[in-house]
């Protein structure tokens, strides 16, 4: 993960859009066992996790509010085809590595080869260097493969002009991203540890979802709302806000059966010679018209109307709203009792 940036290359990490996602304290924890119950309670199909309250999930409000990433853009997609990854390399970074897999580079070469640049340094060097560090932040944490020690020069193609670069969402990027590696995402255990066994009983306990960002972050509420497909070159996953329209302030209505992506998600990019502007042009083009896809919201005046009549007696039938039967909330109850 990359440390905190040069005040050398501010303007550029502006431009490019990526400079609040380098302010964020990465002093934070993670609780796996919190985020093993959640993951129970994910449905690949629907991009959501299921609470006894109804559906949830991830949103481009919630990418670009944590990470401040750009998000009312273009789609990140174009043509790798017959790409000289050598000379890109050199061409923007100044340097080559000794090995390029596949358009990917090591991360401990960008590492070793970028240090931060001196107050005596060129433009060119900083311009180089904040290249390499929007790099390392993508390949580190914002969209990693399963190794985390590669990163894609294709990203690389997106930084040579850093202002073009910022007119890009690369906020649904790593959405998509996230949605893709959550796909099938397995979520059996052998053992459950105590801690995710009281933590699973709270989520069944829950009745009611709690708003979670303040009004004064409300800015551009519809680009959060859009009903689209994210596209992120290779990847294609469905942003669906009408299942969780509770979650933006909004009545939540049966939603409209989830879109079926099984196919594609067979395809990857290591079908090099893919031109994914045209390979994903239906899709692209609804991003492109994502503001005609915003579905019907109809504000919460009171809680208990915050769903339709009908809406949590299909739920109960159609979603997973509990984990643990009845019996084993009751043994739960009193484990935790006589702790």
């Amino acid at each position: 993960m990359s440390g905190p940036s040069s005040p050398l290359i501010e303007n550029y990490l502006k431009e490019a859009g990526f400079w609040h996602t380098t302010t964020i304290d990465r002093g934070w924890k993670l609780d796996s066992k919190l985020i093993s119950a959640l993951i129970e309670r994910w449905r690949p199909e629907m991009h959501a996790f299921h609470l006894p309250c109804g559906e949830c999930t991830i949103t481009l409000e919630d990418v670009q509010l944590q990470l401040g990433l750009p998000m009312d853009g273009a789609a990140l997609t174009g043509s790798v085809q017959f790409a000289d990854w050598e000379a890109i390399c050199y061409d923007l970074l100044g340097a080559i590595p000794d090995n390029i897999y596949r358009g990917r580079i090591e991360m401990g070469w960008l590492r070793d080869t970028f240090p931060e640049p001196r107050n005596d340094s060129t433009e060119l060097e900083r311009i180089r260097y904040a290249q390499a560090y929007i790099l390392k932040m993508i390949g580190g944490y914002l969209m990693p493969n399963l190794s985390r020690n590669l990163v894609h020069l294709r990203w690389l193609l997106k930084l040579f002009d850093f202002r073009a670069g910022g007119e890009l969402s690369w906020g649904s990027a790593v959405l998509a991203t996230l949605y893709w590696r959550m796909w099938n995402h397995p979520a059996s255990y052998v053992r459950i540890p105590i801690a995710l066994e009281y933590i699973r009983l709270l989520l069944d306990q829950q009745l009611e979802a709690q708003t979670i960002i303040l009004d004064e972050f409300f800015q551009n509420l519809n680009i959060w709302h859009v009903n689209v497909p994210l596209v992120n070159y290779a990847i294609i996953e469905m942003h669906q806000t009408d299942r969780v329209l509770q979650q933006f302030g909004f009545r939540q209505p049966i939603p409209e059966e989830p879109e079926v992506l099984d196919d594609q998600h067979r395809i990857d990019l290591r079908q090099t010679n893919m031109n994914w502007l045209l390979f994903w042009s239906e899709y692209i083009e609804i991003w492109e018209n994502r503001y005609d896809h915003i579905s019907n919201r109809e504000p919460i005046i009171i809680l208990e109307l915050a769903c339709t009549p009908d809406y949590m007696p299909w739920f109960r039938i159609h979603g997973k709203p509990y984990l643990l039967s009845e019996e084993q909330v009751r043994q739960q109850i009193r484990v935790e009792r006589e702790r």
